[in-house]
């Protein structure tokens, strides 16, 4: 892209590059003065073209050719000074007259429309840095809402895993009471000894140190013995085993209510 042609580039240097460009010319000392001269009038007559199409690039690059042309190179011409010329005093009055104010004409136009452009592009600029900032905002955003997102999904993760193990230990501690309630009344009661009991109730045990008494004696002392009936052994003997079966069975019966009573409290706490 030219120079002048760069919206990015401020008016005044946008100005320099075209006079640059209308500064370039050269001319050959083996071309004759007055083709030099005809193509001069041609400039002119084309650079007032450019600007009725307005086309004000091409003029001013025209006219600052025309200027340095004949101001410049031309006089350098090994000929210049030798030949006489009749367009020289022509060509030095359309210089002042016509290609000095068009250019300056020009220039000023051209400055006033480059610092439109100009504006304009640095507005553009500006919508296009907000936008960009924008889209970096709501990106950030985006990645902001993601990462918290993540961070609540762990945490979610990490209580659930936390209340699984609590769940698993407190499981674990109910079977371990619901194991050892099982083995503290599931063990058979011990029935009494026949040697701490006796074996007709109200009748002690004979004592053992006693001297048994001699045959003669007990039979020469014997007589009918006296009966009372209404304390009969067999009587007293099934009194007691009835009384002795009814409280074994009683007992059996509260432990087995409590071992039912505690399994089930235990089974209801490792429910909920």
């Amino acid at each position: 892209m030219p120079e002048h042609s760069d919206v990015r580039l401020s008016p005044e240097e946008r100005v320099r590059a075209l006079t640059k460009k209308g500064s370039s010319v050269d001319i050959n000392d083996d071309v004759p003065l007055r083709r030099y001269f005809r193509s001069g009038v041609e400039m002119i007559r084309m650079a007032a073209v450019y600007v009725d199409e307005g086309n004000l690039e091409s003029a001013f690059v025209l006219y600052n050719k025309y200027i340095t042309l004949f101001l410049e190179k031309v006089p350098k011409h090994r000929d210049y000074k030798t030949i006489v010329v009749p367009e020289k005093k022509e060509t030095l009055k359309k210089i002042k007259e016509i290609a000095f104010p068009k250019a300056e004409q020009l220039k000023c136009e051209l400055l006033k429309r480059y610092g439109i452009e100009f504006a304009e592009y640095q507005e553009q600029q500006q919508r296009e840095t907000e936008e960009f900032v924008s889209e970096l905002a709501r990106q950030q955003q985006v990645e902001d809402e993601k990462q918290r997102v993540a961070r609540m999904r762990q945490q979610q993760t990490e209580q659930e895993q936390f209340h699984a193990f609590e769940e698993m230990i407190r499981r674990k501690q109910l079977e371990k009471e619901r194991l050892k309630v099982l083995e503290e009344y599931a063990k058979p009661e011990n029935p009494p000894s026949s040697k701490d009991c006796p074996l007709i109730p109200g009748i002690e045990r004979p004592p053992k140190n006693r001297a048994p008494l001699s045959p003669a004696a007990s039979v020469s002392n014997a007589g009918p013995p006296a009966v009372d009936r209404s304390t009969k052994p067999s009587s007293f003997g099934t009194n007691w085993n009835s009384e002795t079966c009814s409280y074994s069975h009683l007992t059996l019966h509260v432990a087995k209510s409590a071992v039912l009573t505690m399994l089930f409290v235990v089974d209801f706490m490792s429910i909920y």
